[in-house]
């Protein structure tokens, strides 16, 4: 199978079970849940949060597919810029998912006080996350800029609006409640969407290029055909 296909298909795969995972989870509680609130969805709802983290297991070979494929396309070092803000998204994600995975297990005896602490921690995933999409945004965003862009310009448009509103989103490291607490709408939505719409993008304009291996892949997105 040629790898724009297996590129095409592990960006779609992707983009579904990051949508559908955070379906399935639901409306979590948030920042302003006390701890007992924190505790009772656990117990209710704990179903959800357990859905959510095999989702997300399911999530990573395909995406990993779909990073190193977006890696073989893209020439250095921003290549290897893009490789570790993923490798990076992956462990986090891997890190928070674990939080919510665990406190679903024994939730009858889960403690209010232990159930808003762990919900702190895994609620700090959106923030620190900014890093790792920030570093994946970057280089891809100035491959698409400048004389020599080797990507499309619309392409760099949309990575831009991306970075920027990722680059804002850091300050919510210091929210404490509504749009920009940790793990608020801010990160859960606006910043998710925009990451995943870049995300599919990306996937479905690199995957229009040749495989790896021959001439310059990449820059048949920008150089105009050849007139028969």
């Amino acid at each position: 199978m040629r790898s724009s296909v297996v590129l095409f298909t592990t960006t779609i795969a992707s983009v579904l079970l990051i949508f559908v995972a955070t379906t399935a989870l639901g409306e979590p509680p948030g920042a302003a849940s006390s701890g007992q609130e924190v505790a009772d969805w656990f117990a209710t709802q704990g179903g959800n949060a357990r859905m959510y983290a095999w989702l997300m297991a399911l999530f990573v070979p395909f995406f990993a597919t779909f990073v190193a494929l977006v890696r073989a396309r893209l020439p250095a070092p921003h290549r290897d810029v893009f490789l570790i803000g993923a490798v990076a998204l992956v462990a986090e994600t891997a890190v928070s998912t674990w939080m919510w995975a665990g406190m679903s297990w024994h939730a009858g005896q889960l403690q209010p006080a232990t159930a808003r602490t762990l919900l702190d921690v895994a609620s700090f995933w959106g923030p620190v996350l900014n890093g790792a999409t920030i570093s994946m945004l970057a280089p891809v965003v100035v491959l698409s800029w400048g004389g020599r862009a080797v990507l499309p310009r619309w392409l760099g448009v949309v990575g831009a609006v991306a970075l920027a509103e990722q680059t804002i989103e850091t300050g919510t490291i210091f929210g404490q409640d509504g749009f920009t607490a940790p793990g608020g709408p801010m990160n859960v939505y606006l910043g998710a969407a925009l990451v995943t719409i870049w995300l599919l993008c990306l996937g479905i304009t690199l995957a229009r290029t040749a495989d790896p291996g021959q001439h310059s892949p990449v820059k048949a997105l920008v150089e105009p055909q050849a007139s028969g």
